[in-house]
Protein backbone atom coordinates (compact mmCIF):
# COMPACT_ATOMS: atom_id res chain seq x y z
CA UNK A 1 0.00 0.00 0.00
CA UNK A 2 1.25 3.87 -0.70
CA UNK A 3 2.47 5.35 2.13
CA UNK A 4 1.46 8.79 2.38
CA UNK A 5 3.07 12.23 2.89
CA UNK A 6 1.14 14.35 4.52
CA UNK A 7 1.98 17.99 5.03
CA UNK A 8 1.03 20.19 8.06
CA UNK A 9 1.25 23.86 7.09
CA UNK A 10 0.04 27.68 8.26
CA UNK A 11 0.93 30.27 6.22
CA UNK A 12 3.70 31.91 8.39
CA UNK A 13 5.87 29.71 6.54
CA UNK A 14 4.95 31.85 3.57
CA UNK A 15 3.31 30.71 0.42
CA UNK A 16 6.24 30.37 -1.83
CA UNK A 17 7.67 27.38 0.72
CA UNK A 18 4.34 25.65 0.79
CA UNK A 19 3.82 25.69 -3.27
CA UNK A 20 7.24 24.40 -3.14
CA UNK A 21 6.62 21.24 -1.27
CA UNK A 22 2.71 20.83 -3.05
CA UNK A 23 5.47 21.03 -6.20
CA UNK A 24 7.26 18.46 -5.10
CA UNK A 25 4.64 15.85 -4.62
CA UNK A 26 2.65 15.68 -0.90
CA UNK A 27 -0.42 13.32 -1.07
CA UNK A 28 -2.37 15.65 1.95
CA UNK A 29 -1.76 19.29 2.78
CA UNK A 30 -3.18 20.04 6.36
CA UNK A 31 -4.01 23.66 7.15
CA UNK A 32 -3.26 24.24 10.58
CA UNK A 33 -3.64 28.29 11.96
CA UNK A 34 -3.86 29.74 15.32
CA UNK A 35 -4.42 32.75 16.76
CA UNK A 36 -5.95 34.31 13.85
CA UNK A 37 -9.73 35.54 13.08
CA UNK A 38 -12.00 32.58 11.80
CA UNK A 39 -12.62 35.19 8.67
CA UNK A 40 -8.41 35.51 8.23
CA UNK A 41 -8.92 31.25 8.29
CA UNK A 42 -11.46 30.80 5.81
CA UNK A 43 -9.50 33.25 3.56
CA UNK A 44 -6.19 31.10 3.53
CA UNK A 45 -8.35 28.11 3.72
CA UNK A 46 -10.03 29.46 0.05
CA UNK A 47 -6.32 30.55 -0.68
CA UNK A 48 -4.67 26.69 0.02
CA UNK A 49 -8.02 25.10 -1.52
CA UNK A 50 -6.70 27.30 -4.82
CA UNK A 51 -3.04 26.18 -4.57
CA UNK A 52 -3.79 22.51 -4.18
CA UNK A 53 -6.06 22.24 -7.20
CA UNK A 54 -3.57 23.03 -9.10
CA UNK A 55 -1.25 19.97 -7.82
CA UNK A 56 -4.30 17.54 -7.26
CA UNK A 57 -3.42 17.63 -3.40
CA UNK A 58 -5.94 16.95 -1.05
CA UNK A 59 -6.52 20.03 1.40
CA UNK A 60 -7.67 19.17 5.22
CA UNK A 61 -8.59 21.72 7.54
CA UNK A 62 -7.54 21.43 11.10
CA UNK A 63 -10.09 21.54 13.98
CA UNK A 64 -12.42 23.29 12.43
CA UNK A 65 -15.49 21.65 10.34
CA UNK A 66 -17.39 24.54 9.54
CA UNK A 67 -14.30 26.35 7.39
CA UNK A 68 -13.54 23.01 5.81
CA UNK A 69 -16.75 22.91 4.36
CA UNK A 70 -16.89 26.81 3.69
CA UNK A 71 -13.48 26.22 2.12
CA UNK A 72 -14.57 23.14 -0.30
CA UNK A 73 -11.58 21.41 1.78
CA UNK A 74 -11.75 17.75 0.98
CA UNK A 75 -11.92 16.98 5.01
CA UNK A 76 -11.57 17.91 8.36
CA UNK A 77 -8.56 16.74 11.20
CA UNK A 78 -10.16 16.35 14.62
CA UNK A 79 -8.38 16.18 17.85
CA UNK A 80 -9.78 15.07 21.11
CA UNK A 81 -10.95 18.21 22.46
CA UNK A 82 -12.99 19.05 18.88
CA UNK A 83 -16.36 18.08 17.59
CA UNK A 84 -16.83 14.31 17.85
CA UNK A 85 -15.86 12.14 14.63
CA UNK A 86 -19.04 10.78 14.72
CA UNK A 87 -21.00 14.02 14.02
CA UNK A 88 -18.50 15.17 11.74
CA UNK A 89 -19.10 12.60 9.86
CA UNK A 90 -22.41 12.50 9.96
CA UNK A 91 -22.24 16.13 8.62
CA UNK A 92 -19.57 15.88 5.66
CA UNK A 93 -21.23 12.71 4.67
CA UNK A 94 -19.48 9.78 2.92
CA UNK A 95 -17.06 11.41 0.53
CA UNK A 96 -15.45 13.75 3.29
CA UNK A 97 -12.26 12.64 4.52
CA UNK A 98 -12.15 12.36 8.47
CA UNK A 99 -8.50 12.67 10.58
CA UNK A 100 -8.35 11.93 13.95
CA UNK A 101 -5.73 12.24 16.56
CA UNK A 102 -5.57 8.92 19.12
CA UNK A 103 -2.65 8.77 21.67
CA UNK A 104 -4.37 5.48 22.85
CA UNK A 105 -5.53 2.63 21.69
CA UNK A 106 -8.94 3.10 23.18
CA UNK A 107 -9.24 6.45 21.14
CA UNK A 108 -7.70 5.14 18.28
CA UNK A 109 -10.58 1.89 18.21
CA UNK A 110 -13.04 4.84 19.22
CA UNK A 111 -12.36 7.14 15.80
CA UNK A 112 -12.20 3.95 13.53
CA UNK A 113 -15.73 2.89 14.21
CA UNK A 114 -17.41 6.61 14.71
CA UNK A 115 -16.00 7.04 11.34
CA UNK A 116 -12.59 8.41 10.87
CA UNK A 117 -10.61 7.87 7.78
CA UNK A 118 -6.98 7.82 8.95
CA UNK A 119 -4.91 8.31 12.75
CA UNK A 120 -2.41 10.81 13.00
CA UNK A 121 -0.45 9.90 16.40
CA UNK A 122 2.41 11.02 17.85
CA UNK A 123 4.26 12.64 19.15
CA UNK A 124 7.77 10.92 17.66
CA UNK A 125 10.10 13.59 18.21
CA UNK A 126 10.35 16.83 20.17
CA UNK A 127 8.18 19.13 18.03
CA UNK A 128 8.89 23.20 17.81
CA UNK A 129 5.40 23.01 16.80
CA UNK A 130 3.22 21.67 20.08
CA UNK A 131 5.44 22.04 22.50
CA UNK A 132 3.62 20.38 25.58
CA UNK A 133 3.22 17.07 23.55
CA UNK A 134 4.38 14.16 25.08
CA UNK A 135 6.46 11.42 23.37
CA UNK A 136 4.82 8.20 22.07
CA UNK A 137 6.25 4.96 22.87
CA UNK A 138 7.29 2.01 20.33
CA UNK A 139 4.88 0.02 22.66
CA UNK A 140 1.86 2.23 22.46
CA UNK A 141 2.53 2.97 18.50
CA UNK A 142 2.26 -0.60 18.22
CA UNK A 143 -0.76 -1.00 20.21
CA UNK A 144 -2.48 1.73 18.49
CA UNK A 145 -2.09 0.13 14.79
CA UNK A 146 -3.45 -3.17 16.66
CA UNK A 147 -6.28 -1.35 17.13
CA UNK A 148 -7.19 0.13 14.55
CA UNK A 149 -6.96 -0.95 10.59
CA UNK A 150 -7.42 2.71 9.13
CA UNK A 151 -3.95 4.35 7.54
CA UNK A 152 -2.22 5.73 10.54
CA UNK A 153 0.21 8.75 10.08
CA UNK A 154 3.42 9.11 12.39
CA UNK A 155 3.20 13.30 13.63
CA UNK A 156 5.81 15.08 15.75
CA UNK A 157 9.28 16.35 15.03
CA UNK A 158 9.14 14.39 11.76
CA UNK A 159 11.97 14.95 9.29
CA UNK A 160 14.52 13.20 6.59
CA UNK A 161 16.76 12.38 9.01
CA UNK A 162 14.71 10.19 11.75
CA UNK A 163 11.66 9.01 9.79
CA UNK A 164 12.76 5.74 8.76
CA UNK A 165 12.13 4.62 12.51
CA UNK A 166 7.77 4.66 12.51
CA UNK A 167 8.26 3.52 9.41
CA UNK A 168 9.89 0.52 10.58
CA UNK A 169 7.18 -0.10 13.11
CA UNK A 170 4.42 -0.31 10.60
CA UNK A 171 3.39 4.02 9.97
CA UNK A 172 1.43 4.40 6.31
CA UNK A 173 2.73 7.44 6.14
CA UNK A 174 4.06 10.32 7.83
CA UNK A 175 3.04 14.24 8.60
CA UNK A 176 5.46 16.50 8.57
CA UNK A 177 5.11 20.89 9.40
CA UNK A 178 8.91 21.71 10.01
CA UNK A 179 10.77 18.92 8.79
CA UNK A 180 9.80 20.22 5.37
CA UNK A 181 8.77 23.91 5.47
CA UNK A 182 11.17 25.20 7.76
CA UNK A 183 14.41 23.50 4.96
CA UNK A 184 15.95 26.04 2.66
CA UNK A 185 14.19 24.20 -0.18
CA UNK A 186 11.28 22.68 1.06
CA UNK A 187 11.00 21.12 -2.65
CA UNK A 188 14.52 19.12 -2.26
CA UNK A 189 13.34 17.99 1.00
CA UNK A 190 10.22 17.22 -0.12
CA UNK A 191 11.14 14.76 -2.70
CA UNK A 192 14.25 13.54 -0.26
CA UNK A 193 11.46 12.16 2.41
CA UNK A 194 8.77 10.84 -1.00
CA UNK A 195 12.21 8.69 -1.93
CA UNK A 196 12.21 7.21 1.50
CA UNK A 197 8.62 6.78 1.63
CA UNK A 198 8.79 4.74 -1.59
CA UNK A 199 11.77 2.65 -0.65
Amino acid sequence: MKKWLYLIADFSYGEEKIEAALKAGVDYIQLREKNISSAEYLLRAKRLREMTEKYHTRLIINDRLDLAALSGADGVHLGQEDVPVKDARRFLGPQGIIGATAKTPEQAKKAMEDGADYLGVGAWFFTETKKDALPISEDTYQKILQAASIPNLAVGGINAENCRKPLSLGAGGLAISAGILKAEDPGAETAKIRRILEG
